[in-house]
């Protein structure tokens, strides 16, 4: 990771946002995106005693995509008419996944999520990691393919970003953000920095907020 860079973006933030991650403006981009709320109702409906009924863990899932902010509306539509149209094997299969990736064996809940996801042509980054963010916030991490991009070239990270999701991807990626929160500001995020600061590069959604808000 460029250090040098890092230091730089967090010098810009703080120049913007004196209050850091808890400035008054940050709070209210936080409410548009109903950051809480969807924390609150992903942690309950995700809790390890919830996993002994595949359906309602599948069924969350397709309701938790469908409100987030994080995941695409081309995406939305596309998860909850495959949940719809999923057996009961294939629903016991990711749901199993999501259990071991948020309660157990992390990579081989990753890896269930992207063969059966990947069946069907919905394995997707954003529908991958989104649910991990919000059960785990600061911990886990939303890769969204335009973001990852942008930021390993903006921080110069030594990772390789594919489409195709895979564990090694997600966990240096990870890994990467949590490095980077190593610097002066422990509670701002690389990602989040790199987006905010080099907008023309590495892009801004339409109201000009970072669009890394939510990597929580």
């Amino acid at each position: 990771m460029n250090k040098a860079k890092l230091i730089e973006a967090e010098n810009r933030f703080l120049a913007l946002y004196p209050g850091g991650m808890k400035d008054p403006q940050l709070l209210e981009i936080g409410k548009k995106h109903k950051v809480e709320k969807m924390i609150k109702l992903t942690q309950e409906s995700f809790a390890a005693d919830r996993f002994s009924n595949s359906d309602e863990v599948v069924e969350s899932m397709s309701k938790i995509a469908g409100q987030s902010s994080l995941v695409s509306v081309f995406e939305k539509p596309k998860f909850r008419d495959l949940v719809k149209a999923l057996n009961s094997e294939e629903r016991a299969w990711l749901a199993q996944g999501l259990g071991e990736f948020l309660h157990g064996d992390q990579r081989a809940g990753f890896e269930a999520m992207v063969d059966l996801l990947g069946e069907y042509k919905l394995a997707k980054w954003p529908l991958l990691t989104v649910f991990g963010v919000y059960y785990n916030p600061g911990v886990e991490v939303l890769v969204k393919p335009t973001t990852a991009k942008g930021v390993i070239e903006h921080f110069e990270l030594e990772l390789k970003y594919s489409p195709r999701p895979s564990y090694e991807f997600y966990a240096g990626y990870r890994e990467a953000k949590d490095g980077g929160r190593k610097g002066n500001l422990p509670d701002i995020s690389f990602d989040f920095l790199g987006y905010h600061f080099d907008q023309d590069k590495l892009g801004a959604n339409k109201e000009g907020h970072p669009s890394v808000f939510c990597q929580l």
